[in-house]
């Protein structure tokens, strides 16, 4: 890895742990100005206050969340986009790009594919076009990746997720980000097949919080870097807490159970 891919690498890993606490925030292109992100300055704020690493929005956020300066939380600007009102929501197609990314002040860029989708081969193409730029610019690169389409019965069937992992670390992405697989067992053989960090992502908003503490115990004790998790953050009760909760486990070494006396307290 270059040295500027690693000097803007460390404005969202922790150095000392090897971890990492995402919280994406671009919900509101692919389903509009949901809960909990409606204001995305005070979104932010509040799981910066936590302690989360990062967060992910679109370019047309950055200005409103960063525009009266750097908060101490690193930026990842997402430049793929689709819409829950789609017939095909599952083709991610580029609305950005690198370039467009630094020039915002960017630590790091972050894309989605869906694999089995209809149009695997273009996002597949585009991956490989960011990739590319992201070497070029050395700016870090994370890929969301998940098994979606015809083809895929359940996404979250190890051998899906670990495929999904692979392709991230094959076409050049710094850290890939998938779905829990359900056990620490399994998920090793996904970080084991990955060879570069790899962080779970959240899904739907859980009924139970100590059900995503517990799935984000289970990730790291696999050997995960961390989490990507959104929903189940920006739409808890106390999303500050939250972060902290989170933070206990993935930096911390704490239990789900250690964890879950933050939210209590």
């Amino acid at each position: 890895m270059g040295v500027g891919k690693q000097i803007r690498l460390n404005n969202v890993i922790n150095p000392e742990t090897g971890k990492v606490i995402i919280v994406p925030m671009d919900h509101g292109v692919s389903s509009g100005p949901i809960e909990g992100i409606t204001n995305i300055r005070d979104a932010i704020q509040k799981v910066a206050a936590g302690g989360a690493d990062a967060v992910v929005i679109h370019k047309g956020n950055v200005r409103l969340a960063f525009g009266q300066g750097r908060k101490n939380i690193g930026l990842i600007v997402h430049i793929s986009a689709s819409t829950d009102w789609s017939p095909h929501k599952n083709d991610k197609v580029l609305v950005g790009t690198v370039e467009e990314a630094l020039k915002l002040g960017a630590d790091m860029v972050s894309i989605h594919v869906n694999i089995g989708a209809e149009d695997e081969r273009g996002m597949l193409r585009d991956f490989g076009i960011v990739s590319k730029a992201c070497e070029e610019w050395q700016i870090p690169l994370l890929a969301m990746i998940y098994g979606r389409g015809p083809k895929i019965e359940n996404q979250y069937d190890p051998k899906v997720v670990a495929h999904c992992a692979r392709l991230g670390a094959e076409l050049g992405a710094d850290i890939v980000k998938v779905p829990y697989t359900g056990d620490p067992e399994t998920f090793a053989k996904v970080v084991e097949g990955a060879g570069i960090p790899v962080v779970i992502a959240g899904g739907p908003k859980a009924k139970s919080v100590i059900d995503v503490l517990k799935m984000v115990e289970g990730a790291v004790k696999a050997g995960g870097a961390g989490l990507s998790i959104g929903r189940n953050v920006f739409q808890a009760e106390d999303p500050t807490k939250m972060v902290k909760a989170m933070k206990a486990i993935v930096h911390e070494g704490k239990t789900a159970e250690e964890a879950f006396k933050i939210l209590e307290g």
